[in-house]
């Protein structure tokens, strides 16, 4: 749609100018969603983008600038604009651009140059080419394509397509290939013979009946979608009521981009135990019109149409024709719910639907039907339930009877797939109590007014969002530091252009390597390669014999993972072998026949309880660290107070968008090329000259950017580059390796749970005093990293708070799951909230505010931390302070109680959480950095530094250092890549210190240039860089320079607690105000206001997207996203279908974000900080709001509100358990130990 090398296309242009794109793996999917809307809809409203981007997945931006870039395109935009008097900006009197202020600095409140965007006009859009219309005939046609393992078939005539059917009745018919598509790539079933039937006239057109509405089975269900808006604005609200639920159930239906092609039919005969459609097909008992070469029958959707698991009543030769869905009757009330981990695009937990029928003019139930989805192995209809309703009045005594038998009719077993066995329950009831409450009120209006908000649907509202930023003012035009540049690749990321690891082309003679992985979590076993080495286009087959034993180790930063696991197996996903073939489909098809037997092992150790049960610590690295500072024993004895608690957070899937990858090249003389996606192209190849015994002078790793790291690109890259290198060197050929997502999953492991035990002693006014505290972190079956994460959960467990006193003892378990590894925040988010839990639990036993607690505690300037570091230039309380000023806090407050006393089902909860985060690796030989700045004859300036940038804005910033540095424009300095020739030894990209390090890398680069150009530009003060440059070049004068920096800190010394450990603290602030549905656990943000401090930003747009980032991704971390293990050790969360990230409708309606003022860092480049982990942690405000709205719901229900659990990430079936109440307390609890769960917590 548009190109660098011709013209951007408006939704690009906006997408990059309004910082929408930072690793950029995801921007071309989303400009095209965007795209796609314009073309259909060219004058779109907001909730239009609203349904564009559910299917849409980013991991970096946290979707704000996303949504505000692409806002412009809306009408409601276009009003809010036009209604300003300036006529261009939506903030209005806000708009930056009218400012008159000339102070110091000058204050901004928006990333987004509306004014400069080109007008989007949709009649210069292409027109479909008219030379392509005379082929439409072809559509109508009937094919057959054949290959050696598959025959597609693509019938156009109902009578072709039963002919075909009773020829082969096992054949798979294919609409949209939503499920069979996901069945032959991760689930690897095998499918000889394919129908596609969607050009079939009887399957794709939709018709008005007598009884309702006919539906084709392959319409599809954008088009179901579009007729039923029709028929509810053209018939009476009475006549379409199930029409209303479905239509609002197909909003919730995966996402615009499945919708547009999955069809009724196939949701139908897939049989999915939790379809969110089926459930209302069965009880508005809609009619299916099934077709085979014996004729044509007509059945009702009911309780018997589903015999089994994903099983119909379908014979294997019948198909789909339609389906008729009923119009509804005056006297007749329909009702549908669902609720998902994730709102968007995502499967249902348990879904709903009522059908209830009513004598006339009376509330006596004539005819009553309910069916519930992901209540069992079909969907279910309690019989016993539909039944006992008839005949009695629609009252609170019916409904207590409707609840005691839903939960007779509704056994779920507590090994049931998919867990959440209670919550799951205590659905079904709630789900009952909803649709009481809502015919209730559609018969009389007679509601409690407390009552309704049972019944209030999610209403979209246009987010709404600011950013509040300085920016310095320079006598240099030229200074670019501090300026809100847009990130330099923005443009080439929206138009697609941008390349990665898997964007090369093929190199010839290139082979593909797919890895065999084990599938038990702890057993012994043989491999047998045979098999798979007879396939045609295999080459070969590498184990644990191609290495020697001594070089088959070290992949991780302690010794203990192999390239190629060896006997005994300790986890599922360790790699066994890889087989190399001609194509990633055959390599990986190879890989799985190869035969591993296996001998399984006792015991599985899974959890942090089941390490601590058998004994189960790392014994290679300290274990337990232990820290202690003051007198824990004495400050126990003295204090007033003591309390103890616990906490713990899940594991945390990286989820970047860009799987690992490698393609390794073999060159002459035993060199290796290897591009790879990689945060640390040095580990990559040291592990590479370890294994194949070729020095690093060698081994060229070329990395130009990832698609998202957040740790996960640290270390487990050489798991796959030490492999492809090894084949490569073998065959003398090129060799690709593409990890798939499930591959990548269970491979790389994640971030570590923890699990942490405290005891806090404290004064009567909330001082605390001292602190002993126990923390467990989930290794997995290797250390690696895990120690040094450990280290930094004991450095930082107190979180913004000053602990005279402390006892610390962290404990690495070693378990038989994925190794866990860096993940942003390395081990920090998860120890802070031991410290934010403290100080609410004092609060709570003092009967304080916790805002009371957390400032009488919170650090201050001068203070000294528990591993003897002074505090200096502390900013937390001053970052506190504007926070509360800027999001009316305690204003606020007062209106979320009035909320909470009116409303009985809907909570609010607003809270203040502080961060302090320490800033440095603490390894003295890690804090270093090099740089490369060559200057060529025309005055361009190629910038090479030892950083990777994987959507941070790494390169954006250096260049406006090297510009502001030499006084030139920005456009004129470019950075190709990172290469371990250009900058050997380059420190890994981690640790949020990469701009601080290369920053002042390359300062001291091209201050060299700038001295060696300063005679030059005396003798001709007049003249430009480029003929400075140039005389330079003619007068021999060295036109490249290096740069080097090392941080100027003392080493700790672990054993004295002497020394600098980190560099500086970041601080900051956020404010989250959020709702939740107690009878469901559904929630969301309503509003966040930060406040951080970034030091000077370098670039304030980038920061402000680093700050939004992390905050979406930490609160993926504290509130949505779950890794699941089974006993068994099994990964049962092996993709997006089963885990969730934030979605664009997870992020607060309102967001903002401000730069604290006047708080320049002395240690940094420019007198910036670092900005990539420290705002993490401020995620944890939405499970504290959260805790606080269930606290609201407790009260209301008579139950303690400092006695109950809420733990990371606090899903919606957290929530709802918490809120306990009249529903929950109706349900047995199964006894412990008598079953075996379907899932465990690590």
């Amino acid at each position: 749609i548009g190109s660098t090398k011709t013209k951007l296309h408006p939704v690009q242009e906006r997408m990059a100018k309004s910082h929408g794109s930072q690793c950029g793996f995801c921007t071309p999917g989303i400009v095209m969603s965007m795209y796609t809307l314009l073309r259909n809809t060219p004058h779109p409203k907001m909730d239009d983008l609203d349904k564009t981007f559910q299917g849409n997945l980013c991991r970096c931006t946290g979707y704000r600038p996303i949504i505000e870039g692409f806002k412009t395109f809306t009408e409601d935009w276009e009003v809010m604009r036009s209604a300003n008097e300036n006529g261009i900006c939506a903030m209005g009197d806000n708009c930056c651009k009218l400012s008159t202020k000339r102070s110091s600095t000058i204050d901004t409140n928006t990333l987004i140059p509306a004014n400069e965007f080109t007008p989007y006009d949709s009649s210069q859009e292409p027109i479909f080419p008219p030379e392509l219309l005379v082929y439409d005939i072809l559509d109508k046609q009937s094919l057959v394509f054949k290959n050696d393992t598959v025959t597609w078939f693509r019938p156009n005539t109902l009578e072709d397509l039963l002919t075909l059917k009773s020829k082969q009745p096992k054949a798979k018919i294919v609409m949209g290939n939503t499920e069979i598509g996901v069945e032959i790539k991760y689930k690897h079933q095998y499918y000889p013979i394919r129908i596609h039937a969607s050009q079939i006239p009887e399957l794709s057109t939709v018709s008005t009946v007598d009884a309702g509405i006919r539906f084709g089975s392959a319409v599809t269900l954008t088009k179901v979608a579009n007729v039923l808006k029709n028929q509810i604005k053209a018939k009476p609200k009475s006549h379409t009521r199930i029409f209303a639920a479905l239509l609002d159930m197909i909003h919730w239906f995966a996402g615009q981009q499945i919708r547009n092609v999955a069809s009724i039919g196939g949701n139908i005969v897939t049989g999915s135990p939790i379809s969110d459609l089926n459930p209302i097909f069965i009880a508005s008992e809609a009619v299916l019109e099934i077709g085979s070469v014996r004729g044509i029958r007509r059945i009702v959707m009911d309780e018997n149409f589903y015999l089994a698991y994903r099983t119909t009543v379908l014979r294997e030769d019948e198909v789909v024709i339609s389906l008729t869905v009923p119009y509804s009757k005056q006297n007749q009330f329909f009702c549908a719910y669902k609720q998902a981990r994730r709102r968007d695009d995502d499967t249902a937990i348990v879904n709903f639907a009522i059908n209830v029928t009513f004598e006339e003019n009376t509330k006596m139930i004539q005819a009553f039907k309910v069916a519930f989805g992901g209540m069992g192995a079909t969907v279910q209809v309690p019989l016993k339930t539909c039944k006992v309703m008839l005949g009695r009045s629609w009252n609170q005594n019916t409904l207590n009877m409707a609840l005691d038998s839903l939960i007779e009719g509704l056994p779920l077993s507590p090994n049931a797939p998919g867990g959440m066995i209670q919550y799951r329950r205590s659905l079904s009831l709630s789900f009952m109590f909803k649709a009481y409450l809502e015919i209730m009120n559609n018969l009389n209006g007679e509601l409690n007014a407390r009552e309704l908000s049972a019944i209030e649907p999610y209403q979209f509202k246009v987010p709404k969002s600011s950013q509040m930023f300085h920016i310095l003012p320079s006598s240099m035009k030229t200074c670019a530091v501090g300026k809100p540049i847009p990130h330099l690749s923005a443009i080439k990321q929206s138009t697609g252009e941008a390349v990665y690891c898997d964007d090369m082309p093929e190199f010839k003679n290139e082979l593909h390597m797919g890895l065999v992985l084990s599938s038990k979590a702890h057993a012994t076993f043989k491999m047998d390669p045979s098999d798979a080495l007879k396939l045609d286009g295999v080459h070969l087959f590498l184990s644990a014999e191609d290495i020697s034993p001594e070089n088959n180790c070290k992949l991780g930063f302690q010794s203990d993972i192999v390239v190629f696991v060896e006997k005994t197996v300790t986890s599922q996903g360790q790699i066994l072998g890889a087989i190399v073939a001609e194509s990633q489909s055959l390599a990986q098809k190879a890989a799985r026949m190869v035969k591993v037997t296996y001998t399984e092992l006792q015991p599985v150790i899974v959890t942090i309880e089941d390490a601590i049960k058998y004994n189960s610590f790392f014994t290679n690295i300290v274990n337990p660290s232990v820290i202690e500072a003051g007198n824990v024993d004495k400050a126990f004895t003295g204090a007033s107070h003591v309390i103890e608690g616990e906490c713990r957070s899940g594991a945390q899937e990286h989820f970047y968008l860009e799987p690992q990858s490698t393609i390794a090249v073999p060159k002459e003389d035993n060199e290796l090329e290897i591009f790879c996606a990689t945060q640390c192209p040095l580990f990559t190849a040291q592990k590479i000259s370890t294994v194949l015994n070729i020095p690093q002078h060698k081994i060229h790793v070329r990395v130009k950017r990832l698609g998202g790291g957040f740790g996960g690109k640290e270390q487990r890259p050489a798991s796959i580059a030490v492999p492809a290198a090894l084949a490569a060197n073998r065959l003398r050929r090129p060799v690709r390796c593409i990890l798939d997502r499930d591959e990548d999953i269970l491979i790389t492991g994640g971030r570590h749970p923890f699990y942490i035990k405290y005891k806090t002693a404290f004064d009567d006014h909330g001082k605390i005093l001292a602190c002993e505290i126990f923390l467990y972190n989930n290794g997995g079956y290797a250390s690696d990293l895990s120690d040094l994460i450990m280290q930094r959960a004991l450095y930082h467990f107190q979180n913004a708070y000053n602990i005279p006193n402390v006892r610390a003892f962290g404990y690495v378990c070693k378990t038989n799951l994925p190794s866990n590894m860096a993940m942003r925040g390395f081990g920090a988010p998860q120890s802070m909230l031991a410290g934010e839990f403290m100080v609410r639990k004092i609060a709570e036993f003092l009967g304080k505010e916790s805002n009371e607690i957390a400032e009488l505690n919170m650090y201050r300037t001068g203070d000294i931390t528990h591993y003897k570091q002074d505090v200096e230039n502390c900013t937390v309380g001053r970052c506190w302070r504007e926070c509360v000023t800027n999001s009316n806090f305690y204003e606020r407050k007062l209106s979320v109680q009035k909320f909470n006393s009116e409303n009985r089902w809907k909570k609010c909860g607003i809270t203040l959480v502080p961060t302090m985060y320490g800033v440095g690796f603490g390894m003295p030989s890690y804090q270093q950095a090099g740089a490369l700045v060559n200057v060529y004859t025309d005055g361009s300036v190629l910038l090479a530094h030892g950083g990777v940038e994987m959507g941070q804005g790494l390169h954006t910033k250096m260049i406006q250092v090297a510009s502001t540095v030499l006084e030139i424009s920005h456009d004129k300095i470019h950075t190709s890549e990172v290469s371990t020739v250009t900058v050997p030894n380059p420190t890994g990209t981690s640790a949020s210190v990469s701009s601080d390090l290369n920053g002042m890398a390359v300062l001291n680069a091209c201050e060299k240039i700038k001295s060696r150009l300063e005679p030059f530009k005396l003798a001709n003060p007049k003249g430009t860089w480029d003929d400075w440059v140039l005389a330079a070049y003619t007068e021999r004068v060295n036109l490249s320079a290096t740069g080097f920096y090392k941080t100027p800190t003392s080493p700790y010394d672990c054993s004295t607690q002497s020394g600098c450990f980190y560099d500086y603290y970041s601080a900051g602030a956020a404010c989250t105000e959020v709702e939740i549905d107690c009878l469901t656990g559904d929630h969301r943000i309503l509003r966040t206001d930060i406040v951080m401090d970034v030091g000077e930003s370098l670039n304030p747009a980038v920061d402000i997207g680093q700050i939004e980032g992390a905050f979406v991704q930490g609160y993926g971390l504290f509130m949505l996203e779950e890794l699941m293990f089974a006993p068994d050790g099994t990964t049962l969360t092996k993709g997006p279908g089963s885990y969730k990230l934030p979605s664009f409708t997870s992020i607060p309606l309102e967001f903002n974000v401000s730069l604290l003022k006047g708080a320049p860092n002395p240690k940094a480049i420019y007198s910036s900080k670092a900005i990539g982990e420290p705002p993490l942690f401020l995620a944890s405000s939405v499970l504290f709001a959260v805790r606080e709205a269930i606290k609201s719901s407790r009260e209301d229900a008579g139950l303690p509100v400092d006695d109950f659990t809420l733990f990371a990430p606090a899903t919606a079936a957290k929530i709802r358990m918490a809120c306990e109440d009249i529903f929950t307390m109706k349900l047995d609890i199964p006894k412990p130990g008598s079953f075996i769960p379907w899932n465990v917590d690590a």
